[in-house]
C-alpha cells in the first residue's frame, strides 16, 4: 500500500520503542522474584506515579452513574472552561476569559488542532534541540518543518530571543517552546519569554508554548504562564501531569479570540467533543481538597528531584542544569559510554533500571544524555540508585 510522504519525516517514538523492550526484559526470569530475580524499575516514561485524586473519581462515578455520557460542545462543557478561567485568576493572577478556552481530547489534540490551522507545506516552525519528540511530528504532519535550533546548557536548553531572531527566515511561521521542558524540566525565564514572544511578533509570526507541566513548577522565578505575554499567545495544557489524569486524555487551549472559530470547526470535523467523562470528572480538579491534594504532590516531585539530582552526580552522570519543573533529569552518560543507548539497554540488562535514551529528543547532544523520569516513588528511587551504584561501580 502506498503511504503517505510526509510519514518520512515523522521518526518512531523511541521512548516506546524503549519501554516495549524494558517490559519484555522485565517479564524475563531476571527479573522475576520468585526466581531469584529483582523487578525492573520504570524511569523511563513521564507519568506520574500519583492518579487522579478521590474527588475526581468519584465525580466520574456520578457522571456514569447519572448517564451524563452524552457528546458535549466541541469547545467542551462550558462549567469546565470557566473553571479553567478561575484557575488561571487564581494559580497565575492572569484574566483568560473562558470563551478563549477550548478543551480537546489531551494536550495532543490541542497541538493536532493548532498545528493544523496555523501551518502548512512550506512554512518553518522554530523548536529547541533538545524538545519533546511528539511536537515536532505535529509540526510534520501539516507539511510544515521544524528546525531544530541546539540549545545547551548555558541557555538553559531552552531557546532565547536572540537565537530565535538568528534563524528568522522568509520560510519561518513561529515558534513551538515547552516550559518547562520534556525532556530537560527546564524552563525559560519569565522576561526572556517576553522577549521572543515581542520578536516573534514584530515578524508577523506566531508563539506557541506548551505548558503542561507548568503547574509542576518548583522555583517561584520559572513558574509563570506564557499568557502574561498577550492574547496572541497560544498555550497546551493538560490534566494529566499536575492534575494526575494520564489515561483521560483530557487537555485544552488557550487562544487569541479571533482563532477560537477555526479551531472549534476542526474540532467538529476531527474529534466531535473531548470525552464527556472526563470533562465531567475534572471539575473536580479544581476543589479545595483536591488542589491541596496536588500541591502535596507537587512538594513530593520536588523531594524526589532534590534526591534524585546529587544522586547522580555522585554516580558519574552529572545533570548540567537542574530541573525546575516537570519531573525529568536530562544527564550526561558519557564517562561512562560513547553511546546513550546502548548504555540504557546494558542497565535494562544488568542493572533492571529502565532510563530513556536521548535519541528521542534532539540531535545535537543526544548521543550522550539520558532522560530519567523522578515521576516513580522516593523508595523506587533509592533502589534504582542503589542498583545503578552497583553496575557502575
Amino acid at each position: 500500500m502506498k503511504l503517505a510522504s510526509r510519514l518520512a519525516s515523522i521518526e518512531p517514538f523511541y521512548v516506546m520503542e524503549c519501554a516495549k523492550a524494558a517490559a519484555r526484559i522485565g517479564a524475563g526470569p531476571a527479573c522475576d522474584p520468585a526466581r531469584g530475580g529483582e523487578p525492573m524499575i520504570y524511569l523511563n516514561i513521564g507519568e506520574p506515579d500519583f492518579t487522579a485524586p478521590p474527588p475526581v473519581l468519584e465525580a466520574a462515578q456520578r457522571c456514569l452513574a447519572e448517564g451524563r455520557t452524552q457528546y458535549t460542545q466541541a469547545t467542551g462543557l462550558p462549567a469546565l472552561r470557566e473553571a479553567l478561567s478561575r484557575w488561571y485568576a487564581q494559580r497565575f493572577g492572569l484574566d483568560v476569559a473562558h470563551e478563549r478556552i477550548v478543551v480537546t481530547a489531551g494536550a495532543s489534540a490541542a497541538l493536532q488542532l493548532a498545528c493544523t490551522a496555523l501551518f502548512e507545506a512550506g512554512d518553518e516552525v522554530l523548536m529547541p534541540d533538545p524538545s519533546y519528540p511528539c511536537n515536532r511530528h505535529f509540526v510534520a504532519a501539516t507539511d510544515a518543518r521544524a528546525v531544530l535550533l541546539p540549545c545547551g546548557p548555558a541557555q538553559r536548553y531552552q531557546l532565547d530571543a536572540a537565537a530565535v531572531e538568528r534563524a528568522w527566515s522568509p520560510h519561518t511561521r513561529g515558534v513551538l517552546l515547552a516550559s518547562p521542558s520534556n525532556p530537560t524540566g527546564t524552563s525559560i525565564a519569565h522576561d526572556e519569554l517576553g522577549r521572543i514572544v515581542q520578536a516573534v511578533r514584530a515578524r508577523g509570526g506566531v508563539t506557541l508554548i506548551d505548558e503542561i507541566y507548568l503547574g509542576l513548577s518548583y522555583d517561584e522565578a520559572f513558574g509563570h504562564s506564557a499568557l502574561a505575554h498577550g492574547e496572541d499567545v497560544i498555550s497546551i495544557n493538560s490534566f494529566s501531569k499536575y492534575f494526575s489524569m494520564t489515561g483521560w486524555r483530557l487537555g485544552w487551549l488557550v487562544l487569541p479570540p479571533g482563532l477560537v472559530g477555526p479551531i472549534e470547526k476542526l474540532a467538529q470535523n476531527l474529534f466531535i467533543c473531548p470525552s464527556s467523562v472526563a470533562q465531567h470528572a475534572a471539575l473536580a480538579c479544581f476543589e479545595p481538597e483536591s488542589i491541596a491534594e496536588y500541591e502535596r504532590r507537587r512538594a513530593a516531585f520536588k523531594a524526589r528531584r532534590d534526591y534524585i539530582v546529587p544522586a547522580l552526580e555522585a554516580l558519574g552522570l552529572p545533570v548540567p542544569v537542574a530541573p525546575d519543573g516537570a519531573f525529568y533529569a536530562w544527564a550526561d552518560c558519557s564517562a561512562h559510554a560513547a553511546s546513550s543507548w546502548d548504555f540504557a539497554f546494558g542497565l535494562m540488562e544488568s542493572a533492571h533500571v529502565a532510563l530513556t535514551p536521548g535519541r528521542d529528543f534532539g540531535r545535537a547532544d543526544a548521543e550522550h544524555m539520558l532522560r530519567l523520569s523522578y515521576a516513580s516513588s522516593l523508595p523506587e528511587l533509592e533502589a534504582a540508585v542503589t542498583r545503578l551504584k552497583r553496575v557502575l561501580a
